[in-house]
């Protein structure tokens, strides 16, 4: 019996080998790119980009009440000072009752006036003032101050002193307005408005300067400057000299 071929001869060959495809970034440039972090509910962007949005979100109003301490007396402060302009100007497009014009005016005026001496003073830069009349009928200043070793925070500080001193500049120059177009029927209440105004510009700066007065007289009395102990005589000396100076300075 013969043997019968096998049915396969031979080696098998391999297929054809696959195409080869480039590897790597195809027209990706040698810089490497950032990283991009992704918040949820954002989109991505560039840090330039989110670092602009940012800077926007911590700029105007928002900004300020954010940096200040006292964020409610700072906003009612200009509320009230603010909404009374406006219904002073305004009045005349919504209503033709010069009564009720008048009144809302001058509760606005009121609570302006008392909100900044008994409220905004005392939170934003620590002052408080009032007049006192004594058995004999005389009047006098009483100031109040904060201690100096916690000082306000400098936002508010700088916020409440724009405060008091550009109102009464808007309240004056209404005043000229009226002057000149000869509306004498709601001079009275601009008039009002600058008396409040002033009031409260007046008795916070004498306040101020007696508060920096005490801050004097402490030195003077303790000797201490710049945080250097200054015992006997020498601590004497500099103390007369520094109360004299800021004595002269402040008045």
């Amino acid at each position: 019996m013969s043997s019968s071929a096998p049915l396969l001869s031979g080696t098998i060959e391999p297929d054809e080998e696959a195409p080869s495809f480039p590897k790597g970034k195809i027209g990706a440039s040698s810089r490497p790119s950032e990283p991009v972090v992704l918040v949820p509910g954002t989109t991505a962007h560039s840090s330039n980009t989110a670092t602009g949005i940012g800077n926007a979100e911590e700029g105007g109003i928002r900004g300020i009440l954010k940096a200040s301490s006292h964020p409610m007396s700072l906003l009612f402060l200009y509320f009230f000072r603010s909404a009374a302009i406006a219904v002073y100007v305004l009045c005349g497009l919504f209503t033709d009752n010069y009564v009720l014009s008048i009144v809302v005016v001058v509760v606005l005026l009121s609570l302006d006036f008392w909100n900044t001496r008994n409220v905004a003073g005392r939170t934003l830069v620590g002052l408080r003032y009032w007049n006192e009349v004594d058995e004999e009928g005389e009047s006098s200043w009483v100031f109040e101050s904060r201690d100096p070793s916690r000082p306000a925070n400098v936002i508010d500080a700088k916020m409440f002193w724009i405060a008091l001193y550009s109102y009464p500049i808007g309240w004056l120059a209404l005043l000229i307005v009226s002057l000149l177009k000869f509306n004498v029927s709601f001079l009275p209440i601009v008039l009002l408005a600058l008396v409040f105004n002033l009031s409260n510009l007046l008795g916070f700066t004498y306040a101020d300067r007696d508060a920096q007065k005490r801050w004097a007289n402490g030195i003077a009395a303790s000797g201490n400057l710049m945080g250097f102990g200054l015992g006997g005589i020498g601590g004497q000396l500099v103390g007369g000299m520094v109360k004299n100076s800021l004595g002269r300075m402040l008045g």
